[in-house]
């Protein structure tokens, strides 16, 4: 099975058109205002008309005001929401637009293999499970977490396709696509020479890696 790649945290058309051109399957813009990556809905529309047909555009919110989302779906017209704070179920669904469900692993009640799965069967209608490192960044910290907690959530039948992130970069992300066999993997620090600024020869050496890793 190919992994899917998305770049996150994208605030200038130079970064759009790197993650592109190496074969990216998906793009996203922060909409969190205390983020370093944090763009807004007037700027995101302007970048999202740079992005091709066949790539996705992903809106990333924590803990929004409804208006901010309905904002951003009117103006961007990102192909999923991703939820990233304690949104309950009925705050991301509430819009009838396809969503990824993220989860901080390592949070209070997150941080054992059974009650990470626990909370994500709540979100058996979300396009995917996220799973990222805790950290009060929200996301874009670079640090990892222990692989080791998915173990139940992997083993569930019922589980939604698995999206990786957390401190992912080219040489540490084909040990992880070996060992997990992540639906998607999402990066946003790994790819960077500072937040927000992305390197298209860090892109173009992880998205190599990702490739020699899925035919190994």
């Amino acid at each position: 099975m190919r992994t899917r790649v998305k770049i996150c945290g994208l605030t200038r058309e130079a970064d759009i058109a790197s993650a592109v051109q190496a074969g990216a399957d998906a793009i996203g813009f922060v909409f969190y205002p205390r983020s370093k990556r944090y763009v807004t809905p007037a700027q995101a529309a302007v970048l999202r008309r740079t992005v091709p047909a066949f790539v996705d555009v992903v809106a990333l919110f924590v803990d929004p005001d409804p208006a901010d989302v309905r904002a951003v779906l009117e103006q961007v017209g990102p192909d999923l929401l991703q939820f990233h704070g304690n949104e309950s179920v009925q705050d991301c669904t509430r819009y009838g637009t396809r969503f990824l469900r993220a989860f901080r692993v390592g949070a209070p009640g997150l941080d054992t293999s059974d009650g990470l799965a626990e909370t994500c069967r709540a979100y058996g209608e979300a396009a995917g499970w996220l799973f990222d490192s805790y950290s009060a960044a929200y996301g874009g910290s670079g640090q990892a977490f222990d692989h080791a907690l998915l173990s139940t959530v992997r083993a569930d039948t019922a589980a939604r396709p698995i999206v990786l992130s957390g401190g992912l970069n080219a040489d540490n992300v084909a040990a992880a696509i070996r060992g997990l066999r992540p639906w998607a993997i999402d990066l946003s620090s790994g790819v960077e020479t500072a937040p927000g600024v992305k390197s298209a020869d860090k892109i173009d050496a992880l998205m190599r890696v990702v490739r020699q890793a899925d035919d190994c």
